[in-house]
């Protein structure tokens, strides 16, 4: 459920500019960092916590002891362990990454560049999506970006420029501030900044861990339920989060 190693650089970012852009002196690096922190405890907590509910429901089996049997010892064979490495793991990912990435920019493209009636594919579907991204406290570029962030998380922030922008290519910006001013012209708040981290956190894991939860399992069905379950407790904390801060502020 809990995935951060694409996720991390995003969050730094986005609390880099709500959050220690709002303060001078050192509290903007101290609030940064608590907010940062904050978002991935939350991640391990609800892991743990959504993982004893599982195990004690859909997960329930009957217990097992743990034995470890070691194989006999073989002197290792590095031209063996080399070439396995890379066979076994390395092209694997890599060809499982490139078998997602490829169509998922081929999409991206298409909605960005075909239109109708004066307005983006890419556009309309934020337009679509924007009531439920306004009860989460998000609006529906950001959800539209997520969606197509599947094949990487990385990619979610540029997506989400590239909208703002009205552009028809991947912007990748490294200007904290010029980020930071682009996403406050286009309505960005703290609550935003805090419900994108959040968000960032727990929703769908990308589209190659899910391939490879099916090659494990071998079943769909887990691949969906890895899915639906951050994306649903992320989804509501977001609601939860929007609905109280709409209440004291």
């Amino acid at each position: 459920m809990y995935h951060v190693t694409g996720r991390f650089p995003f969050l730094i970012t986005i609390a880099s500019i709500f959050i220690a852009g709002t303060m001078q002196g050192i509290w903007p690096s101290i609030l940064s960092t608590l907010a940062v922190l904050f978002a991935i405890l939350l991640g391990i907590f609800l892991t743990l916590f959504i993982s004893k509910i599982l195990s004690k429901t859909i997960l329930k089996g009957m217990p097992s002891s743990f034995v470890l049997e070691l194989p006999p010892y073989r002197k290792p064979q590095i031209g063996k362990i080399v070439i396995r490495s890379i066979f076994d793991r390395t092209l694997f990912v890599l060809g499982r990454a490139i078998s997602v990435a490829a169509p998922a920019g081929l999409v991206i493209w298409l909605f960005a560049n075909i239109g109708i009636q004066g307005q983006s594919l890419l556009t309309i579907i934020a337009n679509f999506l924007n009531p439920l991204a306004q009860l989460m406290g998000l609006d529906g570029y950001i959800l539209t970006a997520f969606i197509l962030g599947i094949p990487a998380n990385e990619i979610v922030l540029p997506i989400i420029l590239m909208c703002y922008l009205q552009g028809t290519s991947l912007v990748n910006l490294d200007d904290t501030f010029a980020i930071g001013e682009i996403l406050k012209q286009n309505g960005w708040t703290i609550l935003t900044a805090m419900n994108v981290m959040l968000f960032t956190v727990l929703h769908f894991p990308c589209a190659t861990t899910l391939l490879t939860i099916k090659k494990e399992t071998g079943s769909w069905k887990w691949s969906f339920i890895s899915f639906s379950i951050p994306t649903v407790c992320g989804s509501i904390l977001c609601m939860i989060t929007n609905f109280v801060y709409n209440i004291f502020v």
